[in-house]
């Protein structure tokens, strides 16, 4: 009974959802120049910024956020709450207030600029300011994702393979990281997909330049001004990033629970 009277909300929210979608698609398509604009300068340009940026940002994020999550899943240490307190916050803050924040830390006159500027570094508006606003807001998920993996994995498990000889880098290895791989790939998804739609805190950290700073996210926002075929090819090609990202970790999960 109440499963029949949950269809129709049910079903007006899935179409809220699946229109715009299809709607974007399909105008994207009848674009004369839809084609040709998945070459064009600006989106090839936004492509491999994105690439780039996003990959740097994935790959620090797993190596310095992993030892993190595992010390908040197993650890008890003063000051945790405080630290799961900052990790979690990036998640609900708006991107603008990132990006202030970001400036405030490392711009020229942030708090860190003038240290910097002694070195010769200048991180505001160049392609490393984009791999900071993409990890300072998308490290976040991928902690709380494999927090919540290692938190899965019996304390018991873990104890059995040390009394059995493991040592601790292999009982990591080979017991604790592949019993926590469910949570793990989920944090490494949300984060990729986060990294790639970043926009605000990018924008007012490292700016909009073409070739240089000008994520995918970004470009479409300027292409809407000159090139509308552009800007769709641009989001097209973001959903369908994000298609492949979901069906490949659905793809995983289900594999491995049925294992």
């Amino acid at each position: 009974m109440w499963a029949n009277a949950a269809l129709f909300p049910a079903g007006v929210l899935v179409l809220f959802i699946v229109v715009p979608l299809v709607a974007l698609i399909w105008h994207a398509v009848a674009e004369p120049t839809f084609w040709s604009s998945l070459t064009a300068p600006l989106v090839m340009d936004a492509l491999r910024v994105t690439g780039i940026t996003t990959s740097v940002t994935l790959a620090v994020t797993v190596i310095a956020g992993t030892p993190l999550a595992y010390l908040l899943a197993r650890r008890d240490f003063p000051g945790k709450g405080l630290v799961e307190l900052e990790t979690d916050l990036p998640m609900v803050l708006p991107p603008g207030v990132a990006g202030v924040a970001l400036l405030m830390a490392f711009g020229r006159r942030g708090m860190l600029g003038a240290p910097l500027a002694v070195f010769g570094m200048e991180l505001p508006f160049t392609m490393a300011a984009v791999v900071m606003a993409q990890l300072f807001v998308a490290a976040p998920f991928y902690i709380r994702g494999a927090r919540l993996g290692f938190e899965a994995v019996e304390v018991e498990v873990e104890e059995a393979a040390a009394i059995d000889g493991a040592s601790l880098w292999a009982c990591f290895c080979f017991v604790t990281f592949p019993l926590a791989l469910p949570g793990i790939a989920g944090g490494v998804v949300l984060c990729l997909a986060r990294a790639v739609s970043e926009f605000g805190a990018t924008l007012m950290f490292a700016g909009n330049f073409t070739g240089r700073t000008q994520t995918m996210s970004l470009a479409i926002m300027a292409a809407l001004e000159t090139n509308l075929s552009a800007a769709l090819a641009l989001a097209v090609l973001l959903v369908i990033t994000a298609g492949v990202v979901l069906v490949f970790s659905r793809l995983f999960a289900n594999r491995w629970l049925a294992q």
